[in-house]
């Protein structure tokens, strides 16, 4: 089988493949660069392609969905100065209140 050939994956691994690629072209990725990198986390995900015997029974890890779901979140985009400005802000809040109780 040639190098790169996807043929001993599972059709849930192509799907889950596609739809990362697209995630990844949707936010500026060049298309080749996006498979390349959709394929490098289906295989950190569920161990490569289907194997007979060995890769077998190793539990899927979905970390790096999470990492990518949080990553570039509205945080991120703000200035330190904003997230600053927020951080005092909420501190006078909860020193007001709690001079309330």
């Amino acid at each position: 089988m040639p190098r790169g050939s996807k043929e001993k994956y599972t059709g849930r691994q192509k799907r889950m493949a596609e739809h990362i690629e697209e995630g990844y072209e949707k936010r500026g990725t060049g298309k080749k660069e996006a498979e390349r990198r959709a394929w490098a986390t289906v295989n950190k995900e569920t161990h490569g392609g289907q194997k007979s015997g060995s890769g077998r029974g190793k539990k899927e890890d979905h970390s790096s969905s999470r990492k990518g779901g949080r990553k570039g979140g509205s945080s991120s985009s703000r200035s330190s100065a904003s997230r600053s400005e927020a951080a005092k802000k909420g501190w006078a809040t909860r020193r007001r209140n709690a001079k309330k109780r």
